[in-house]
C-alpha cells in the first residue's frame, strides 16, 4: 500500500514520515509503529522498508511523497550532505513548505545552522538533533535524544518525538546546540575507548588478558564521574591548582606508558599526544595544576 492511498493529506500530529532506514532509521521507524504512531518511510536504496511495511508502515514512492504524508519529518541518514541531496530536491522542498523536519543526522554545528537557514528561506520548520545511544535503546527507556531549535516547535512535535521512548532533552534555541553536544560527547566516548583498546595492547604485551584487566577497567571507569563533575565546575570557575594530581606527575606517569608502549612496538601516538599537552602546559608554568588547566590550553587560539 502507498503512503499516497494510506496518508494523502494527513498532516495529523500522531502521524510521522521517516527518512533513512539504515539501522538507525530502522530502529526509529519501528518504534514509531510500536506506540501507535502513523508512520510513512522512505528510503534512497528500496528494499529496506518491507519489514516495517509489513508492520503497518505506508511506503512513500517518492520523498516528496513521503515528507507530504505528515506534517513532522525525521530525517536518519549518514551526514547533512546526504539530507540535503534529498531534501533540497525542488519537489521534495516544496511539499517540505510549513512541515516540520527534525534532522536526527549526524554531523557539525556550522551544517546545522546552514541546515537551519536553508529551511528558513524556504518555509520549512527546522529543528536540529542527536541520538546518544545504540540502536538497541530505541523504543527503550535508556535511548537518549538532543535537541536544539525553536523551543515552542519542539514542544508542538513532542507528544509524537516522545513515541520514541527514552530522555528528550531541548538544548536551547541556537540551532547548533544539539550537535555540539553530540560532537562533545563523541570526544570522550572515541578517545576514551581508543585509550582503553591501548591499554589492552599494553596489556597483552606484557601477558595480561583482556578478561584479567577489564575489572579493574571498570574501577577506573567508577572514577570518571566524579572527575567529570570535579573538572567541570572548575573549568567553568577558571580555578586550576591542583589538590590531588598535579601535571608534572601526570605528565611522568605517561612518559612511563609512552615507554612501556614503545618497547613493546606498540604505537603510543595517543599517550605522546597526552603527554606532549601535559609538558607544554607545564613550559607554560602551569607545573602545578591539575589536568583541566588542558581544557583552557587546548581553547586557546594561536
Amino acid at each position: 500500500m502507498s503512503a499516497h492511498t494510506q496518508n494523502a493529506q494527513n498532516t495529523s500530529k500522531s502521524s510521522v514520515t521517516v527518512i533513512g532506514l539504515g539501522p538507525m532509521g530502522r530502529a526509529l521507524a519501528s518504534a514509531f509503529l510500536a506506540a501507535g504512531v502513523a508512520t510513512t518511510v522512505w528510503n534512497r536504496t528500496p528494499g529496506r522498508d518491507r519489514e516495517l511495511v509489513a508492520r503497518g508502515a505506508a511506503d512513500a514512492a517518492t520523498p516528496e511523497e513521503a515528507v507530504a504524508a505528515s506534517d513532522l519529518t525525521v530525517v536518519c541518514v549518514v551526514d547533512y550532505a546526504a539530507a540535503d541531496s534529498i531534501l533540497q530536491r525542488p519537489e521534495v522542498t516544496a511539499a517540505l513548505k510549513g512541515r516540520t523536519v527534525a534532522n536526527l543526522s549526524a554531523d557539525t554545528p556550522d551544517r546545522a545552522r546552514e541546515a537551519a537557514t536553508w529551511a528558513a528561506e524556504h518555509g520549512v520548520r527546522y529543528l536540529d538533533g542527536a541520538i546518544m545511544t545504540p540502536t538497541t535503546t530505541i523504543g527503550t527507556p535508556h535511548g537518549v535524544f538532543l535537541y536544539s531549535g525553536s523551543r515552542e516547535l519542539y514542544g508542538e512535535h513532542k507528544p509524537v518525538l516522545d513515541a520514541l521512548s527514552g530522555t528528550h532533552s531541548h538544548l536551547g534555541e541556537e540551532i547548533g546546540r544539539a550537535a555540539a553536544f553530540d560532537l562533545a560527547l563523541l570526544d570522550i566516548w572515541w578517545t576514551s575507548m581508543t585509550g582503553y583498546m591501548h591499554a589492552l595492547a599494553i596489556a597483552r604485551a606484557e601477558g595480561i588478558t583482556a578478561q584479567e584487566l577489564a575489572p579493574f577497567a571498570k574501577g577506573i571507569g567508577a572514577i570518571l564521574p566524579p572527575s567529570f563533575d570535579e573538572a567541570a565546575a572548575e573549568v567553568d570557575n577558571g580555578t586550576y591548582a591542583a589538590t590531588v594530581n598535579p601535571l608534572t606527575s601526570a605528565a611522568s606517569t605517561m612518559a612511563h606508558i609512552v615507554h612501556v608502549s614503545e618497547a613493546h612496538g606498540i604505537d603510543a601516538s595517543l599517550m605522546r599526544a597526552a603527554e606532549g599537552l601535559a609538558r607544554r602546559a607545564i613550559g607554560l608554568g602551569h607545573g602545578g595544576d591539575e589536568l583541566h588547566r588542558l581544557a583552557e590550553l587546548m581553547g586557546r587560539n594561536g
